[in-house]
């Protein structure tokens, strides 16, 4: 197992890993030993394009750190294996590095579908630990030493689909039935039964509500049933490997409702919006960050610079504009916790995440009683003006217009999903 994620792992992601723990800065004491922050990651396999770009995002972080004079005058150094998007990898890997690398600090996988299987070993080496876009995974397991950035909230179910359901009050004309389509996997059908459990308080009636397994590859006789039962507003939940497929489906079949979208990963990416082009304009969608005014936070504009000089050579997502910025925010957490607690012992950094509050490139985040957001911040976006997959517009606003929350809302409503820019 161990050689083959390493070879997953990529000599080019290898050697990023080592070098920067390796790099010469003045401010750091000499032969002083790195503080070593393990994870798997997804290099490889149908998660890849968030999890490469997540790692690209934890290098410029640890440099950064590193030009600072590390942490607690130590040099840092990441130490990462390729997960190969496949959750039975998963326990092994970090089994590796708490036991045999001996790392000091460990961060999670990309995704709720890989950090759930992880959370066992971390909690019996009773290791502190900070996920990046797990949601609800600490629901039942209820470990005091868990921390998440994601922006879901420790409520999935009362507020995940709230923001979407708020949109049909932005329709000219108020909807009055739901379709819901939803891969078959955790953070899916927490979206789906968010959406299912609110329908009725915005007066929707549910006339389609099914579940596909992850192989699925053909969503025409799906997306043909959905159009059948003609509904006023769809609501999808899916990943990145079948949300192609879906909104291929969808602008062949020339479905149209008149607010359409959900909790699709996939259109945040850069790739996908280039392959997609005007495919997603209209298309209502679950979102975390998007470069309108209302989200320029203290250090995202400079990170994304450094972040986008060095994606093509990289060969990941090209854009940074969607988990990339959490994905430092995530170090940033670990940093704030080691520098206020003088400490890398596992207890004193958790009792720091819980009681203070953290200053970060995607604003200021405090935990909640189970790691999560003491705040939700669903954003729900709309793709406007899209009429080729030129990706130089997704780096200005009025491109993914932030419809929801209120207080972060840059544009207006336009309907209905599929009309001409």
């Amino acid at each position: 197992m161990t050689e083959m994620t390493r070879r997953g792992l990529g000599r080019a992601a290898m050697a990023g890993a080592i070098s920067t723990a390796a790099g010469a800065f003045p401010a750091l004491a000499q032969g002083s030993n790195p503080i070593r922050i393990g994870y798997a990651m997804s290099l490889s396999g149908g998660l890849a394009a968030n999890g490469r770009s997540s790692l690209l995002a934890h290098r410029i972080w640890a440099e950064d750190v590193n030009a600072r004079g590390g942490l607690m005058g130590r040099p840092v150094q990441i130490v990462s294996y390729d997960d190969q998007s496949n959750p039975a990898n998963v326990p092994s890997l970090y089994t590796k590095l708490i036991d045999v690398d001996k790392v000091d600090i460990v961060t999670s996988p990309y995704a709720t579908a890989m950090i759930a299987p992880s959370m066992p070993v971390i909690m019996q080496r009773g290791m502190t630990y900070v996920s990046l876009f797990g949601a609800g995974v600490n629901e039942k397991l209820r470990y005091d030493r868990y921390f998440s950035m994601n922006v879901t909230g420790d409520d999935i179910k009362g507020t995940y689909a709230r923001g979407f359901l708020e949109c049909t009050k932005m329709l000219p004309t108020p909807p009055r039935t739901i379709s819901i389509l939803a891969v078959d996997n955790d953070f899916a059908q927490r979206a789906a039964e968010s959406v299912r459990s609110m329908s009725r308080e915005y007066g929707l009636r549910i006339v389609y509500d099914r579940s596909y397994p992850p192989t699925t590859v053909d969503f025409t006789p799906t997306i043909r049933a959905i159009q059948a039962a003609r509904p006023d507003v769809v609501f999808f939940a899916s990943y990145p490997p079948d949300s192609n497929g879906i909104l291929r489906a969808v602008s062949e079949l020339k479905l149209t409702a008149a607010l359409f979208g959900g909790g699709m990963v996939g259109p945040q990416i850069a790739a996908v919006q280039a392959q997609l082009g005007p495919i997603l304009n209209n298309l209502v969608n679950w979102d975390v960050y998007s470069p309108e005014p209302t989200m320029k936070f203290p250090g995202v504009e400079a990170f994304q610079e450094k972040y986008r000089a060095r994606a093509p050579q990289e060969q990941t997502d090209v854009l940074g504009n969607y988990l990339q910025p959490y994905a430092y925010a995530q170090m940033q957490v670990v940093e704030q916790a080691v520098n206020r607690a003088r400490s890398l012992d596992q207890a004193a950094l958790a009792a720091d995440m819980k009681a203070n509050p953290f200053s970060t490139i995607v604003g200021d985040v405090k935990f909640g009683n189970l790691g999560e957001w003491a705040t939700p911040r669903n954003l729900f976006v709309q793709f406007q003006n899209i009429t080729d997959g030129d990706l130089e517009k997704y780096k200005r606003p009025g491109t993914k217009v932030i419809l929801y929350p209120p207080e972060l809302k840059s544009g207006t409503l336009r309907t209905p999903y599929g009309a001409p820019a």
